[in-house]
C-alpha cells in the first residue's frame, strides 16, 4: 500500500529486516523502518473517486451518496422507478458541488446492471467503488406463508443481482479499488417475519468475505455494512401503521430505543470507501443502536 501524502512518502512493506529491542513496550525511534502514522489526504477522502450506489434515490443509499460527494466523489445512482426522490438526490448532489448520474431501471436485469457500470464509466471516466445496498422485503409472519414467486423476487433482487453489479463492475475496478455491500442485522439475528429476505442478507455476508478473500491479491477491498433499524422508505412499505409507529423501540427495540437515521450509516460507506479502511477486507461493520452480534 502507497501512503498518500505520508510526510517521507513510505510504503508499507510486507517485511521487515531482523531486529530487537531489549525493553517494553519499545522504542519507536530505533525501529527499521519506521511505523507509518499519517495515512491518507487531508482533504477530501473521495477526490478524483467515482462510485456507483444501487438504491441511491433514497434512505440508506441518498445518505452515502450525499457523504460520497462532499467528500468529493462523483456518484452514479442506480434505482428502480422512484423518479421524484431520484430527482432530489441529483438536485442536491449539485448543490453540494458534486456530480450525480441517474440510472433508472431493474438490477435484477443482468443487462441493466452492465449498461449501469458502462454509463458510469463512459460519464467519469472509470469506476472505483461499488455499493450493492438496494433491497427488498415482505413481511410473513410463516415460511409457509413465503411463495416461489416472492422467494424467487427477494433472491433475484437481493443477491443475484449483486453478483450481476460485481460481475461488470471487476474489470473496470482497479487496486485501491472497494465494494461495499450492504447486508443486515438479520444476518447475525434472524427475523421471524422476514425468514427469506434474512437468509439473502446472511448470504451477502457470505459474498462479502469469499469476494475478499478472491480479490485481496488484485489490491480491491470488499466490506459490508450490516444496518439496525434504519428510517428508511423501506419500513413504511413494509410494516402496518402500527409497527411503523413503534419501530426501534417496540417488537425491533434496541439498546438506544429508537431508530436510527440514514445519515448515520453513511460514514460508515465512506470510512470504507476511503484509505481511512486501507487495513480492512472481509469485514462488516454494525451501526445497530448497540445491539451486540458477533462477527
Amino acid at each position: 500500500m502507497e501512503c498518500q501524502n505520508c510526510p517521507f512518502g513510505q510504503t508499507a512493506p510486507r517485511s521487515f529486516p531482523p531486529q530487537h529491542q531489549n525493553q517494553q513496550p519499545g522504542l519507536e525511534y530505533q525501529m527499521n523502518p519506521r511505523p507509518i502514522s499519517e495515512c491518507g489526504s487531508s482533504g477530501p477522502r473521495l477526490a478524483g473517486r467515482t462510485a456507483l450506489v444501487t438504491g441511491g434515490d433514497s434512505g440508506i443509499g441518498r445518505a452515502v451518496t450525499y457523504a460520497f460527494a462532499k467528500e468529493g466523489a462523483k456518484v452514479a445512482i442506480a434505482y428502480y422507478d422512484e423518479d421524484r426522490d431520484a430527482q432530489e438526490t441529483a438536485e442536491r448532489v449539485r448543490q453540494l458541488g458534486g456530480e450525480c448520474l441517474l440510472l433508472r431501471g431493474d438490477l435484477k436485469d443482468p443487462a441493466f446492471t452492465k449498461d449501469c457500470v458502462e454509463r458510469t464509466v463512459e460519464r467519469f471516466g472509470g469506476l472505483d467503488i461499488l455499493v450493492n445496498n438496494h433491497a427488498v422485503q415482505f413481511i410473513r409472519r410463516n415460511i409457509l406463508d413465503i411463495s416461489r414467486e416472492q422467494l424467487s423476487l427477494v433472491f433475484q433482487n437481493n443477491v443475484y443481482s449483486f453478483f450481476y453489479l460485481i460481475q461488470a463492475a471487476l474489470p473496470h475496478l482497479r487496486e485501491g479499488s472497494s465494494i461495499i455491500n450492504t447486508t443486515s442485522v438479520t444476518a447475525y439475528q434472524g427475523n421471524k417475519d422476514l425468514i427469506d429476505y434474512s437468509a439473502t442478507k446472511g448470504a451477502i455476508v457470505a459474498l462479502t468475505r469469499s469476494l475478499a478473500l478472491s480479490l485481496v491479491d488484485q489490491g480491491i477491498r470488499v466490506n459490508a455494512v450490516a444496518p439496525g433499524p434504519i428510517w428508511t422508505p423501506l419500513i413504511p412499505a413494509s410494516y402496518s401503521a402500527e409497527e411503523v409507529r413503534t419501530f426501534g423501540s417496540g417488537t425491533s427495540k434496541v439498546p438506544m430505543l429508537r431508530a436510527g437515521q440514514p445519515c448515520e450509516v453513511a460514514p460508515c460507506y465512506v470510512f470504507l470507501a476511503s484509505d481511512d479502511s486501507s487495513y480492512m477486507t472481509g469485514q462488516v461493520l454494525h451501526p445497530n443502536g448497540g445491539t451486540i452480534v458477533g462477527g
